[in-house]
């Protein structure tokens, strides 16, 4: 059975569901429980000459992502606790999701990823592509993509 089980989370109903599920997991097997948020990189704009635009600070980003993956980890946990399961979380930056889940897979010594499809088809899933998919091709851990 799964002992240690990850779930990446970005505070969608989507992701709830395959939060429910992980708790589930983790609360059936006598498991653990981590969440893993991933927030983009900041990016220092490029102004052209003559722009002003009001650009919040590195250390302004930083702290209001962190205190945004405060509340989804909080939601998230509430979810987890009604399965009786508590939660550890891992809030990264990175502009690949699906590489910093792959890190924190390896970080929390997962057994098992969950993570949730957002369903897109055709032509956007063609342009956004599919964090999901770029999990399931990359790691050895087993995946469960939940819908």
């Amino acid at each position: 059975m799964f002992r240690r089980i990850l779930c990446a989370t970005d505070g969608s109903k989507r992701s709830a569901h395959a939060v429910k599920t992980a708790a589930a997991l983790a609360h059936g097997s006598g498991g653990t429980l981590t969440l893993v948020h991933v927030t983009p990189d900041y990016r220092t704009p490029y102004y052209p000459d003559g722009v002003m635009i009001d650009w919040p600070s590195e250390k302004d980003y930083k702290r209001d992502c962190k205190a945004a993956a405060e509340k989804v980890f909080e939601k998230d946990a509430v979810l987890a606790q009604k399965e009786g399961v508590a939660v550890d979380t891992i809030h990264l930056f990175g502009d690949s999701p699906a590489d910093e889940i792959l890190a924190a897979t390896k970080r929390a010594k997962a057994d098992l990823v969950v993570m949730a499809s957002h369903g897109r088809k055709g032509f956007e899933a063609l342009l956004l592509g599919s964090e999901t998919q770029k999990v399931l091709a990359r790691t050895q851990v087993p995946v469960l993509v939940v819908r």
